[in-house]
């Protein structure tokens, strides 16, 4: 029997993540295994945080290939590889905000408008919930990186608080003082925005 055909099996079977993880250091049908176990949650969570389907596919694309190349160097640390992987994302995340905060900043915005005046629609009969995510992704997106990857982590991603901390290379009381932080900024971000609106 091969490796690629005993792998799923010994994943149901139990064995660990972590002799998975060490085995896909060397092994692309190991590798191919934790892609098929986290393809899903790792889209997910780039879908909830950008509420895009081409943003998502394009940071879960580029997360399993810096994955990938980074798994020869991978060690294995307090959250596994499920931290280690989800703070890749996270990271991919932010770097695309970064890199698409020129067009969607105040100059890019009113070049968009002088380019399309008509595309430009104002209701303001109440906000619903697709537009409350708008406004938290854009409010998130202008928070410093580490404040965006803990509540990244800790509430889109749904890791738990050792997970998260594990991703973010702190400790757990370190993750907390950040969340909290975090939180409060972004807080005053989106009622920044909501009182600019």
């Amino acid at each position: 029997m091969s490796l690629a055909a005993s792998l799923p099996m010994l994943v149901v079977d139990g064995v660990d993540e972590r002799g998975l993880a060490d085995a896909a250091r060397t092994s692309p049908d190991a590798f191919a295994v934790l892609y098929r176990q986290y393809v899903a949650r790792v889209h997910a969570f780039a879908y909830r945080r950008s509420g895009s389907r081409e943003v998502a596919e394009e940071v879960t694309s580029a997360t399993f290939e810096r994955a990938w190349r980074a798994m020869p160097a991978f060690q294995w640390r307090g959250g596994g590889f499920k931290a280690w992987l989800f703070a890749i994302a996270a990271r991919e995340l932010a770097g695309w905000y970064r890199r698409n905060a020129r067009g969607n900043g105040v100059r890019g915005q009113r070049a968009l408008r002088l380019l399309h005046p008509g595309d430009v629609v104002h209701d303001d009969e109440g906000v619903d919930s697709e537009d409350d995510m708008a406004l938290l992704r854009d409010a998130l997106s202008t928070l410093p990186e580490r404040y965006q990857e803990a509540i990244s982590l800790r509430h889109l991603a749904g890791l738990d608080a050792d997970e998260a901390a594990a991703a973010m290379g702190c400790t757990k009381a370190v993750l907390a003082v950040t969340l909290h932080r975090a939180t409060k900024a972004l807080r005053r971000a989106i009622e920044s925005r909501r009182t600019a609106s």
